[in-house]
């Protein structure tokens, strides 16, 4: 969100910093940090999609068994719970 938000693709009427904070809060949202099981899981994914930080993404859906939110169909590839 920060990255579509800086480059003007994600418009949320407000900064970015204030906006996030407050959705984090009022939607009890808990931060996924990467950790080593992630990092491996990132190493063994096949080449369906080239985007280093998206293919993360991909790891910890996996790794962690939580579906992923993206409109990225192309993540479709993967064996993940992709939500949007």
């Amino acid at each position: 969100m920060a990255i579509k938000h800086s480059i003007g693709k994600l418009n949320l009427g407000q900064e970015f910093g204030p906006f996030i904070k407050r959705q984090i809060a009022v939607n009890d949202i808990k931060l996924l940090h990467i950790n080593i099981n992630h990092v491996i899981a990132a190493a063994a994914l096949p080449l369906h999609h080239r985007d280093p930080f998206d293919r993360m993404l991909v790891a910890q859906s996996l790794a962690e068994s939580i579906p992923l939110v993206s409109a990225d169909v192309s993540l479709d590839a993967y064996a993940i719970n992709r939500l949007w």
